[in-house]
């Protein structure tokens, strides 16, 4: 096996195992498009970046992390949905990212990498930098799993219970943001946002417990960038993009599974 195909499943299979079971949570409070919020956010931080004349990934992260936090705070005015507060988040940070880029052309190509990103192009240095990533993600997500799961039942009993509530969503939400912000830089955007939602949606349909759930969106990420590797490799497509199919393929067995058993 050629090295940059190996380094590539190591990459993916790292980014799907962390995307996996954060994703779930996502599914579960129905904050799908929380995902897509981050990376429009590193989506700016990018350009920020450029434009500071620095490419460190500590400014998507901060940029990502000020977005999660300023969701957070908004949310306390429930005048408004999630779902209002991430659309107008989103679309404020890609057109915050749009005008900077377009002050500087030279970049504009650029950006293009960061939505589909090259993960054939991933290094033994990038490499060591998601492991790093995925695994103060992962310990990080185990410390809060049993405060976060109580959240996500019922938000006002886990309060009464006492659980810090805000404490273990701020916690949970700059988790995604340093995923995003870390992983986009070399799989590119769409491959972060799908990584988390779409194994995690395929899940749903074929497991009935938490835990299982989350291993098993893990698991289904994992076999998708084997999958979308392979057939890129064979069909010479993309290899983002076939990894994405590869886990809408996926889903659509496990929708057909949940129909077949009900």
């Amino acid at each position: 096996m050629e090295d940059f195909i190996l380094n590539a499943l190591i990459a993916g299979s790292l980014v799907a195992l962390v995307a996996g079971p954060l994703g779930c949570f996502l599914v579960w409070r129905h904050m799908a498009y929380f995902g897509d919020t981050i990376a429009h956010s590193a989506l700016m931080g990018v350009a920020l970046g450029v434009a500071l004349g620095t490419a460190s990934p500590l400014i998507m992260v901060a940029v990502c992390a000020v977005v999660a936090l300023l969701l957070l705070v908004l949310q306390q005015d429930r005048s408004l949905s999630s779902d209002t507060l991430l659309g107008i988040l989103a679309h404020s940070a890609l057109s915050i990212g749009l005008i900077v880029i377009s002050l500087q052309p030279a970049v504009r190509q650029d950006m293009m990498y960061y939505l589909i990103g090259d993960i054939l192009a991933v290094n033994a240095e990038d490499i060591t930098g998601i492991l790093i990533m995925a695994l103060l993600v992962l310990a990080g997500l185990l410390l809060i799993w049993k405060s976060l799961l109580s959240i996500t039942v019922h938000e006002d009993l886990a309060r009464v219970e006492g659980v810090a509530v805000g404490r273990t969503k701020a916690a949970y939400m700059l988790m995604i943001a340093v995923l995003v912000a870390l992983a986009m830089k070399v799989i590119g955007v769409l491959l972060v946002t799908a990584l988390m939602i779409i194994p995690a949606a395929g899940a749903r349909n074929i497991t009935r417990t938490p835990l299982a759930m989350t291993l098993i969106s893990a698991l289904i990420g994992v076999i998708s960038v084997f999958a979308g590797i392979t057939l890129s490799g064979t069909w010479d497509v993309p290899t983002g993009p076939a990894i994405v199919l590869a886990a809408v393929a996926i889903f659509s067995a496990s929708r057909i599974y949940y129909f077949l058993s009900k």
